[in-house]
Order: structure tokens, then sequence, then C-alpha cells
């Protein structure tokens, strides 16, 4: 896909998930690989819902900025990601209200914050490990997320949001809705006896994909 086609894409998905309320202010970015070598991710404080094609941000693997504005300071740990994990292709990292509200609550299960009981966050996600808490910006949540990019496909920031990778930008961005809502899903069900899928209803789901 050619560069200005993603640029517009990511404006575009930008622009849907602020009016939507996934994202508000300047929080949350996103990030999509143009090619082996090079990344394209929103700019520093840059609101998804007033992102504009020649302010995005182009950087190389190591981080240089060879095109745009100066880009996010959690570019970091997107190209953590992508060095480790060569089948992901793009990244949203979000701050939607029910994940953000998740991961603010305490004895999650690190290895899986939440327990399957729609077959949907299992064909999209499978599961949502929890990185501990580290301020914004931290060094330490791209090395944490570097030594989990091949284990998973979303992981919770613990007090902070919600990092969801994808094949391309719309599949990443499909992921991440799916995410929210199951989120959502959870905190309607409290107090409520909820019917988990089993391993065996699991498995099978895996084996089909989404």
């Amino acid at each position: 896909m050619r560069d200005i086609v993603q640029k517009e894409l990511m404006v575009k998905l930008g622009h849907s998930f602020y009016e939507r309320g996934y994202t508000v202010g300047g929080a949350g970015n996103l990030s999509v690989r143009l090619d082996n070598n090079r990344v394209l991710v929103t700019p520093t404080g840059a609101s998804l819902g007033r992102l504009e094609i020649d302010s995005l941000s182009v950087l190389d693997m190591e981080g240089n900025l060879l095109e745009g504005e100066k880009p996010s300071k959690e570019s970091v740990f997107h190209l953590a990601i992508y060095k480790q994990n060569p089948n992901c292709k793009a990244i949203v990292h979000l701050h939607c209200t029910y994940l953000t509200a998740l991961s603010c609550l305490d004895n999650l299960n690190p290895e899986n914050a939440i327990s399957a009981f729609t077959p949907y966050y299992v064909m999209r996600v499978g599961q949502l490990q929890v990185i501990p808490y580290y301020r914004p910006g931290s060094p330490r949540i791209a090395e944490e997320l570097s030594q989990r990019a091949l284990t998973g496909k979303a992981f919770l920031l613990a007090n902070h949001g919600v990092v969801v990778t994808g094949s391309d930008l719309l599949d990443a961005a499909d992921n991440t809705e799916e995410l929210e809502e199951t989120a959502k899903l959870l905190f309607i069900l409290q107090g409520q006896p909820i019917r988990y899928l089993s391993e065996e209803e699991i498995d099978d789901l895996k084996r089909r994909g989404k």
C-alpha cells in the first residue's frame, strides 16, 4: 500500500476514534509499518481527532525522524514491538474508557485480564496480558512489550490504557473496538453470574480464527 494511502487511512481512523469517544484530547497514538525499514506514527501531543496528513511522522526502525513532525514519545514501544514481531503491521494505543477503567483494577490476572465469555474476544485477541504500571513514556514499557511481543495481540498497561496489534491498521482498529466492547460488557455484567466459555469452546474458536 502506498505511503499516501496509509496516511489517509491513519487520519480517517484517528478522526473516527475521536468522534466516537474512544479517545479524548491528545491521548493515544497509532502506527503502521510502511515497509521493513519505516514506520508511520502519529505526532507527539496530537489529538487523533485533528490529525493532518502532512504532520504525520515517518521513522526508521531506530527511531530517527525521516519525515513530518516530532513523533509521539510512545513511538519507542511501537518500534520495540515491530522489531520483535515481524507479523505485526500496525498498532493502536488508546485510553478508551472501559479498558482504561479495567487497567485501574487491582488483582487482575497478569496473563489474561479478561476471561473469555464471548467468541469474538477469543477470535480477535485471544487474551489480554497486563503490563505493570510505569509512567507514560517510560522505557520500561518498551522493554516489557518487547519481551511479550510474540506472545499476544493485545496488552493492558496498568493504570494507563491498551496496546493492540494487527495485520494492518484496519485490523488493529477492529481488534481494539472488539476489546473495548468486551471490557464494557464485563462492567455491565458485574454482580451477575457470567457463563464463561469452556477450554474446549475456546480451543475450537482459536482453530477457526476470526
